[in-house]
């Protein structure tokens, strides 16, 4: 558990909170005692410096992605990873464009849908636009029978989030990628529009063929309660492979395919996701140029190009627009629903950096994963927020002192 109940609260002075497109309005704020969950960038950053594992760079990135920093957190997989800047010439780039064409990612799935029970779609950990994409999907796939949601990210035995289908939201324990914003409001999206949520994570020891078999048969046996139903799976990297693995002899994908007969529809949105800078992104994806997550076609047969690595395979692929920042913050967080929410904290009273989280009202902030979070480093910056019509909870905390208000989005 990460926070106490608050003790007690005081007025402590005003905070104004202005929108983009609405008047401004003063809200009193009150002390709290709130300790937050998630890292101020300085401490992922020293950590980083000091740390001596590998995969420090893929920890922090994940940090990163979970506090609301997508910038950094591409930053950090690419020092994980590695770099360098390929490129297709004028000629091969013209060729490219004279074999494929590009068509709406969404309407393509949603009518590929209609082939299969099970569709599996994969995400970067550290990409948070994944999640965001997986959850534009939900509601036209739970009106062609899609009811059931498998989460890889999901805790599993002895983690096992019991009453997440009940309580319809996600706390901190659901789930260690759930942290973050993006991906709890892809649970709170889908358990609001009637999905039933289901882990599969292995829960036994080993990985790699081990951990494939484990989460195939998990989400074997959860399937054969709920004959003839449709499932969404969202895992991670190359569990959405299908063929044979060059590790694995078969990925959680083929794995399912053997245990239950089904094709699924396999989504790799991963391959070609961006990079920290433009230059780092692949040559196949720096030839297209869209402003819509997309398929590639092909002109001739088409027929959507899969992803193809040896004898493994997904039936498709997914190209997403490059991410643009307004406020610093990704352009996509403000899409939607979704209202640009600027927080003024030239009056706040503590010390900077501060951390500002907004919890949906009526979810436990000592509990909840809040609905967006990002780090203002200087009083002189204006905090901005992704967050629908509704009435929220914001806490304004520097890691030691902390002051919440209420504030309801027209």
């Amino acid at each position: 558990m990460y926070l106490k109940k608050f003790s007690k609260t005081f007025s402590v002075g005003l905070i104004m909170i202005m929108f983009s497109n609405c008047h401004s309005s003063k809200n009193i704020t009150e002390k709290n005692d709130f300790k937050t969950p998630y890292q101020f960038s300085s401490s992922i950053a020293n950590k980083v410096a000091k740390d001596t594992v590998p995969w420090k760079h893929q920890l922090s990135a994940a940090n990163y992605a979970n506090k609301g920093d997508y910038r950094n957190a591409l930053i950090e997989w690419d020092l994980a990873m590695g770099t360098r800047e390929r490129n297709y010439n004028s000629i091969q780039i013209d060729s490219i464009k004279d074999l494929y064409a590009t068509l709406n990612a969404k309407k393509y799935i949603i009518e590929e849908a209609k082939k299969t029970n099970v569709i599996i779609i994969n995400e970067a950990h550290h990409n948070s636009f994944h999640r965001v994409f997986t959850k534009s999907l939900l509601k036209e796939l739970h009106d062609l029978g899609y009811r059931n949601l498998g989460l890889e990210a999901l805790g599993n035995g002895g983690y096992l989030d019991k009453e997440i289908n009940i309580r319809k939201y996600p706390i901190l324990e659901s789930g260690y990628y759930t942290k973050d914003p993006q991906f709890g409001n892809l649970i709170r999206e889908a358990l609001a529009i009637g999905y039933e949520l289901f882990p599969y994570e292995n829960t036994g020891e080993g990985n790699g063929k081990e951990r494939e078999i484990a989460q195939a048969q998990n989400i074997q046996k959860y399937m054969s309660t709920k004959p003839n139903e449709k499932f969404l799976i969202h895992c991670g990297f190359e569990h959405v492979l299908e063929g044979k693995h060059k590790s694995w002899e078969k990925a959680m994908a083929s794995r399912l395919t053997e245990y239950t007969g089904i094709d699924p529809l396999t989504i790799n949105q991963v391959i070609y996701s961006e990079r920290s800078d433009v230059k780092f992104n692949h040559p196949f994806r720096k030839a297209f140029d869209i402003d819509e997550s997309s398929v590639i076609i092909n002109k001739t047969t088409g027929e959507a190009l899969p992803y193809k690595r040896r004898e493994a395979w997904a039936d498709l692929i997914v190209l997403h627009p490059l991410t643009s920042y307004i406020n610093n913050r990704p352009h996509w967080v403000f899409q939607g629903a979704n209202k640009n929410v600027s927080i003024n904290l030239n009056d706040i009273s503590i010390e900077f950096p501060v951390m500002l989280l907004a919890y949906k009202k009526g979810e436990p902030i000592d509990l909840a994963v809040p609905i967006d979070v990002t780090e203002v480093t200087n009083r002189n910056l204006t905090g901005h927020l992704g967050l629908k019509k509704g009435t929220y909870e914001i806490i304004v905390t520097n890691g030691t002192e902390s002051l919440k208000l209420e504030k309801r989005v027209h």
